[in-house]
């Protein structure tokens, strides 16, 4: 059957307070009823058997479902055949989101000229990075031009990348704050080798010399507004150092800063920051309404995960969630859980190819059976909430090491292997009788509607347990436990095994809910600007493409001169 998406056309607005306040309220009417879903542990899927909270018509139709339709749930792909209510469910929920489609930036920002990186800018950039930097500078540019910035603070600068753009192709003054010393040197000798470029590009031109901005780095950990405030009204430009440094590691450090900027100058200053992790992109819209020598913002956030969250009768928390004192007076919270599904994709989701999606149902599969491992045998370890990390891109490394070996060893043999596999499944060498895999856990058969199934096939059941058998003992491992002949993991297997198609359907309709809260905590930090009762330009804009760079969407303020 065709699939149908969500309507392109939004009844939701947000051009005033009025307008998000109502586009919030909707939102947490919307999500209040799914609350089990949406803060469930997907670790204890078995355990607790978290199936049965969601509409048992939708998990039954749902459950043999092909992956791509179960990958597109995130984007709103609904199909004719699905029950009425689940149709009704993804299609309300989608036409809540703030749309990410990259906004036309020439329409939003008119006068702003993007210019493509040079390979010298660029070293060192992967593609999503570059495109990111090459379409934030272009913006942050125009930004500083409107207020007529003296500098940029390029907040959470990482190695520097965004910071030199802005200095050496846009001309700009910048200072570059990163909590991590490494990445201060790494950007002032990445500085040093673009500056010994452009001056040499100078000299051939027989143009003459002009002066070239290098950014000034500062290595401090941002925990407040106002060690924010006072790094920015301290190392304003105005003096004639070219870089500097100074490292910041608490508030009573405060003193050491020594760097004096020219009062007479009233200075102008933008805030920028590309992907500020957690409360750092919070702590950057308070500072631009607390500091009045900041003149604009320009934020595009990530790792919502990390926001804090404070109680909300707590008027004067300086917490990450809700910012806004209308959300606040809502009763509204998250939770780790939430903020964690807030960071889903729908793009990514749908970019993966079948195998990808079978994989990454898979290790769901065994994270949570194996979570069934520790609430057997290892009680203990669950009261420390034990994390194994990503063994999941483990598992794939050493299966395609094991793909490269098996590929040398058995080159020009191809005899020995079942010519009609299907690529990507495990064979049996007739030479040693061991399993050797010869490409990556989650190739398996395009055919297979959702996961490979119990009972489809003695032989593809085996192969899932050994996979799962692997995935346990590496997590042991990683626990500092020791795998025993007591641990019975063919017995938690089995058990788990019966419904364990049922995860990828559920991880799906989960997925679905993290871009609406995404949308949620992106309302309440513009509802936080919107309220401020001085004049204020204030708006969301989607500046990269989704597919590029899922956390696209920038908060873009300006402070209106009221003269």
């Amino acid at each position: 059957m065709g699939g149908a998406t969500a309507t392109e056309c939004s009844r939701y607005s947000c051009e005033n307070a009025g307008e998000t306040l109502a586009w919030i309220k909707a939102i947490i009417h919307f999500i209040t009823p799914f609350s089990q879903l949406i803060n469930a542990h997907v670790v204890n899927f078995f355990q607790d058997r978290l199936w049965e909270n969601v509409d048992k018509e939708w998990m039954d139709c749902l459950r043999g479902e092909s992956v791509q339709n179960l990958l597109l749930i995130p984007s709103g792909v609904i199909q004719d055949h699905w029950p009425t209510s689940l149709k009704e469910f993804i299609l309300k929920l989608r036409s809540m989101v703030f749309r990410q489609e990259q906004a036309d930036i020439d329409m939003a920002l008119p006068g702003q000229q993007m210019t493509s990186l040079n390979s010298v800018l660029a070293q060192g950039m992967n593609i999503k990075k570059k495109h990111e930097v090459e379409v934030l500078s272009a913006v942050v540019s125009t930004i500083a031009d409107s207020v007529r910035a003296h500098a940029i603070v390029d907040v959470g600068a990482g190695q520097g990348y965004l910071a030199q753009v802005l200095s050496f192709q846009y001309q700009h003054s910048v200072i570059a704050i990163d909590a991590c010393s490494h990445h201060g040197r790494v950007t002032g000798a990445r500085a040093e080798r673009i500056k010994k470029h452009y001056t040499s590009q100078m000299l051939k031109s027989g143009l003459g010399m002009r002066s070239l901005n290098v950014p000034k780095t500062i290595t401090c950990r941002v925990l407040s507004i106002d060690t924010l405030k006072t790094l920015i009204e301290t190392s304003l430009p105005g003096d004639d150092i070219e870089e500097s440094r100074l490292k910041v590691e608490s508030q009573e450090d405060h003193e050491k800063l020594n760097w004096h900027s020219d009062a007479e100058k009233k200075p102008s200053i933008v805030l920028a920051g590309l992907h500020a992790c957690g409360d750092l992109s919070v702590t950057m819209l308070k500072t631009f309404l607390e500091c009045k020598d900041v003149k604009a913002v320009v934020s595009i956030g990530c790792c919502y995960n990390l926001l804090s969250e404070a109680s909300i009768t707590d008027a004067g928390s300086e917490c990450g969630f809700p910012m806004s004192q209308a959300a606040r007076s809502t009763g509204l919270s998250l939770g780790k859980s939430a903020r964690d599904l807030a960071c889903q994709s729908a793009e990514r989701w749908k970019s993966l190819d079948n195998d990808a999606g079978i994989h990454n149902f898979q290790l769901h599969d065994f994270r949570a059976a194996f979570q069934m491992v520790l609430y057997k045998y290892f009680p203990e370890v669950l009261m420390s909430t034990p994390s194994i990390g990503r063994k999941g891109k483990a598992l794939r490394r050493r299966q395609q090491r094991r793909s490269a070996e098996s590929q040398l060893h058995f080159k020009g043999s191809t005899c020995h292997m079942q010519r009609n596999s299907p690529p990507g499944l495990p064979v049996e060498s007739e030479n040693d009788g061991i399993m050797t895999f010869v490409s990556e856990v989650q190739a398996l058969p395009s055919e297979i509607p959702s996961r490979v199934r119990a009972g489809d096939d003695g032989t593809k059941s085996n192969k899932e347990f050994l996979l799962f058998e692997n995935f346990c003992q590496s997590g042991l491992s990683h626990l500092g436990l020791k795998h025993s002949l007591d641990i019975n993991l063919q017995g938690i297997w089995k058990e788990a095994e019966p419904f364990a198609d049922l995860i990828g359907p559920y991880w799906s309709l989960r997925a679905a809910l993290g871009p609406l809260l995404e949308t949620l905590i992106l309302l309440d930090r513009l509802l936080f600007l919107q309220e401020q009762d001085s004049a204020l330009e204030v708006y969301l804009l989607p500046i990269f493409d989704p597919n590029i760079s899922p956390r696209n969407v920038a908060i873009i303020a300006k402070k209106v001169d009221k003269d």
